[in-house]
């Protein structure tokens, strides 16, 4: 990596003014998270990985604050303690082995609860249980994120799913048009939509409807939450269903809208963490009834 004169290069590769505005762009609409979070977001959009697939994250750090040096960008504040280089592993123990068949309604198994996952321990089993039972696996999120553990009361009290929200796809034309957006509106209003990136119920777990209660319940806790971790209050959420794989009934019974099919290119109509080899059924849930109006507004 090398700044010379008025050019940038980024890993000895130039970057254009078009790369430059997205940059810039990341650093000011992306509030709340931290300058490795930034450089991992700027990474995934631009794509600047190596040839394994990893983020070029640590360069793309260094390289932020060297643009920061010169008066270009302003980073948030540096957070100290944080681990550097800390390896992300899926662990398999016991706590994510098949378990006995759970049946019934919710009904049966009511009260249904999120938590949100603070703790070392539940931090691991989170990761387990997407790891090594959902299809997309478990990966580093895009930008901000916050995740759930779903437990039940009866039988016994036990963990049946798990949640993922995180930064939203930078551009996604069913939703955009659907919004109605001008360059303007989605560049001040983008952070304002959540997208649900993992939801997973247990293989074993099959109670009828839990599906779309969690997803309710995730609806009227997530805002506050959301608040909380980031300072901005969502007022949308959005998601990927594969059609191949998925009707989206669950997404249907909790009330949320169906726009269309993406071109299969993800973020930045590229990719979509990185996961996009095929169009995915973009759905989209208003968490107030003036979202569209806030979302259009300059």
């Amino acid at each position: 990596m090398a700044i010379t004169g008025l050019a940038l290069h980024f890993c000895g590769q130039p970057v254009t003014e078009e790369q430059f505005d997205l940059i810039r762009e990341v650093v000011e609409t992306c509030t709340g998270l931290s300058r490795m979070e930034l450089a991992r977001t700027v990474c995934d959009l631009l794509e600047w990985v190596r040839p394994n697939g990893r983020l070029k994250a640590r360069e793309c750090f260094e390289f932020l604050e060297k643009l920061e040096e010169r008066g270009k960008l302003r980073l948030p504040a540096r957070q100290p303690g944080r681990r550097k280089g800390t390896v992300t592993r899926v662990p398999v123990t016991e706590q994510g082995d098949e378990q006995p068949l759970l049946e019934g309604t919710v009904r049966d198994v009511a009260p249904v609860t999120l938590s949100v996952v603070e703790t070392e321990p539940e931090r691991l089993l989170w990761r387990e249980l997407v790891g090594r039972h959902h299809y997309l696996g478990h990966k580093v999120p895009f930008g901000a994120s916050l995740r759930y553990l779903v437990r039940v009361a009866r039988p016994r009290e036990a963990v049946v799913g798990a949640l993922q929200f995180s930064s939203p796809a930078w551009r996604m034309a069913p939703r955009d048009q659907w919004i109605g957006w001008d360059e303007a509106a989605r560049k001040k209003n983008l952070q304002r939509v959540v997208q649900n990136s993992r939801f997973l119920i247990l293989p074993w777990v099959q109670v009828r409807n839990l599906a779309s209660t969690v997803l309710s319940l995730a609806a009227r806790r997530l805002p506050q939450d959301w608040l909380a971790r980031y300072s901005v209050e969502p007022i949308l959420l959005e998601t990927l269903v594969d059609p191949s794989r998925y009707t989206g009934g669950s997404y249907r019974a909790a009330n949320w809208i169906e726009l269309g099919i993406t071109t299969g290119r993800g973020r930045m109509d590229k990719r979509h963490d990185m996961h996009q080899a095929a169009p995915k059924a973009v759905w989209v849930y208003p968490l107030r009834t003036s979202a569209l109006k806030e979302l259009r507004a300059v």
